[in-house]
């Protein structure tokens, strides 16, 4: 885990070993921040789709109880969504290093999404 102190907050970066594990425990909630296609192709099992342009970081649910790891393809999305909540008070804020792309290279399974031609079977 990184830790940034930046002038709103400690912003955090973990790793997608470190978010695999908090996830498989139930300690965490993952946020997409990626595009409906995006998250439609593939994405992490159980992870929330809330595309960047919606986000209002007032109006995220509580961290009681389960912390928020935000995520998008790259890590450019989800670092810029995680600033914007340390700007409106949240803490602390936590997103992936290096994004969905990481998750996949780390072997980290995604959910690919097949949609199936009406016409076939």
């Amino acid at each position: 885990m990184e830790i940034e102190n930046t002038e709103t907050g400690k912003l955090e970066t973990w790793t997608p070993e470190e978010v695999a594990a908090a996830y498989e425990k139930g300690e965490i909630a993952l946020i997409d921040v990626r595009t409906p296609q995006e998250y439609m192709f593939e994405h992490i099992e159980g992870a929330l789709l809330l595309p960047m342009s919606f986000v209002n970081a007032e109006r995220l649910p509580s961290q009681e109880g389960k912390r928020l790891v935000i995520y998008c393809g790259s890590s450019m999305r989800s670092e810029k969504v995680a600033r914007q909540c340390l700007a409106k008070g949240l803490q602390p804020v936590t997103h992936m290093k290096d994004g969905f792309a990481s998750w996949k290279k780390a072997g980290l399974k995604p959910v690919p999404t097949t949609v199936k031609h009406p016409s076939r079977p």
